[in-house]
């Protein structure tokens, strides 16, 4: 895998931010709570790296996980990831839901599912928009799960994949509520996102 120069990754990184600035300020709008959401750092991984690095990163356990595929002149899946207890306290602080309540599940369900399609559409979106690029998008699925079988069932050949991983903090309240953006691509087309971005940055081809 092609390592990325630090002015295609300062790219990338400018492009999320936009895009979850604008999710922010629709759930800000939807929602009587602010919400700051931040991405401190942007990496780019193979299956087993990423695998490793979210198993280490939150000790195992299970995941929260909406999933959103997109097509067009690149493709492949974005999903917005929580651990389970991170998802049911944002859910909590959001909703009014008490943590232990047996409505939260159900709550939670439809919540995240709204929550991921704002946030992956709004990064997806200026991804597209920057790059001037159409993109088609899915409608959003929810699962639950390990790491391991997240990653087996992301609907693409897991040894051909390239991951891009935004860790994403949800300030809201003074509550510090981590997870992660992850966007999947196939190696060819992770290479045509490449490619227009240094087209953008006037790179040579």
């Amino acid at each position: 895998m092609k390592s990325l120069s630090a002015e295609q990754l300062d790219a990338l990184q400018e492009f999320i931010n936009i895009g979850v600035g604008r999710a922010a300020s629709i759930l800000n709008d939807m929602l009587d709570c602010p919400i700051l959401l931040r991405i401190p750092l942007i990496e780019v991984f193979d299956t087993a790296q990423l695998q490793q690095k979210l198993e280490k990163r939150f000790n195992g356990g299970c995941f929260s996980t909406v999933r959103l595929g997109f097509s067009g002149e690149f493709s492949g899946t974005a999903e917005l990831l929580f651990p389970t207890e991170s998802a049911s306290i944002l859910i909590s602080v959001l909703t009014g839901e008490a943590p232990d309540s047996p409505d939260l599940d159900a709550v939670k369900i439809g919540t995240l599912s709204e929550i991921g399609n704002i946030v992956i559409n709004g990064v997806m979106g200026s991804i597209s928009n920057l790059l001037r690029q159409h993109l088609h998008y899915a409608i959003p699925v929810y699962m639950e799960d390990t790491i391991q079988n997240l990653l087996l069932h992301s609907g693409q050949s897991c040894n051909e994949n390239v991951f891009l991983l935004a860790q994403t903090r949800f300030e809201i309240q003074q509550l510090e509520i981590i997870g992660d953006i992850i966007l999947i691509f196939e190696v060819s087309s992770f290479g045509a996102l490449i490619k227009a971005i240094d087209l953008e940055l006037g790179v040579p081809s």
